[in-house]
C-alpha cells in the first residue's frame, strides 16, 4: 500500500500537526480542481448534513439540484454533480469560485491531500502534481478547516470501515434485487432520512450507525464499525 502512495505522492506521510506543501493563494484564478472531476467528489453523511442545513434542502431536493447517485464496489453511494454544458461543478460561480466553500465536502477539504486508513486512525498524504498552486507550507488541521476535527477523523474511519463492510457483504447476495434492497436502506438511513439541523451531528451519527434492525442485514456489517478491523485503503 505504501509502495503504491509512494508512486503517486512525495513519499511522505502527514499527521494533522504537521506542515505540508499546499498554501495555493486562496486558489486566486484557478479552479482546476472543481472541474471534470466526475462521480469522484463524494459525499458522506457529515457532508449531507452540511448542505441540507447551509442550503435549506433534503436529500431529496439536493439530488434534484446538485448530487447524483453511483454505483462504488457494489454500494450506492452519492456525489456533487458537474454541470452538463461545461462540466464544472454546480457550485462554481460565474467568477470562478466556490459558492459553498463554508462548507464545502471533505473531499474538497482534503484535496490535494490524500486519507489513508489505518486501525490506528487517519493519516494524510500529498498527491504529486495534483494541485499547481501547492507552495507554501501550512499546517494540515488548519488546511482541512474542520472543527472537531479528532471527533471528525473518528467518524471518517467509521464510516470507511461501515462502507467496506457493507461493499463486502454485497458482494455475497446472490440476486440484483437483494442488492437494491440492502442498498436503497443504507441511502435512506444515511442520507434521505434529514438530518436535524439543531443537534450535533455526531450524536445523530451514532444513532444512525447503530440501526441494525432497519438495515436488515448481518451483525457483522453494522456492528459498532470503529472496532472493525480496517483495511489500509486511501482516498485521493
Amino acid at each position: 500500500m505504501l509502495q503504491d502512495i509512494n508512486e503517486i505522492s512525495d513519499g511522505k506521510i502527514y499527521g494533522v500537526h504537521d506542515m505540508v506543501r499546499v498554501g495555493c493563494s486562496d486558489c486566486e484564478g484557478c479552479h482546476s480542481c472543481c472541474e471534470q472531476m466526475g462521480d469522484t467528489v463524494l459525499v458522506d453523511p457529515y457532508d449531507c448534513k452540511r448542505l441540507e442545513t447551509e442550503l435549506g434542502m433534503e436529500f431529496e431536493q439536493l439530488m434534484q439540484s446538485c448530487v447524483g447517485l453511483h454505483v462504488e464496489e457494489g454500494l450506492i453511494v452519492p456525489h456533487l454533480k458537474m454541470q452538463e454544458q461545461t462540466d464544472t461543478c454546480v457550485f462554481l460561480n460565474e467568477a470562478g469560485r466556490c459558492s459553498i466553500h463554508a462548507y464545502r465536502p471533505g473531499i474538497c477539504r482534503l484535496f490535494p491531500l490524500g486519507r489513508i486508513y489505518e486501525e490506528q486512525g487517519v493519516s494524510y498524504f500529498l498527491q504529486s502534481g495534483a494541485c499547481e498552486r501547492g507552495k507554501t507550507k501550512i499546517k494540515v488541521e488548519k488546511w482541512l478547516d474542520t472543527p472537531q476535527l479528532k471527533r471528525y477523523q473518528q467518524f471518517l474511519t467509521e464510516w470507511h470501515s461501515l462502507k467496506k463492510n457493507m461493499q463486502e457483504y454485497l458482494s455475497r447476495l446472490n440476486t440484483e434485487d437483494e442488492k437494491k434492497t440492502v442498498c436503497m436502506m443504507f441511502l435512506q438511513i444515511f442520507f434521505f432520512h434529514p438530518y436535524d439541523s439543531g443537534r450535533d451531528f455526531y450524536e445523530e451519527w451514532e444513532e444512525r450507525s447503530i440501526l441494525k434492525p432497519q438495515l436488515a442485514i448481518s451483525r457483522e456489517v453494522l456492528e459498532n464499525p470503529a472496532r472493525h478491523k480496517l483495511e489500509n485503503k486511501s482516498d485521493v
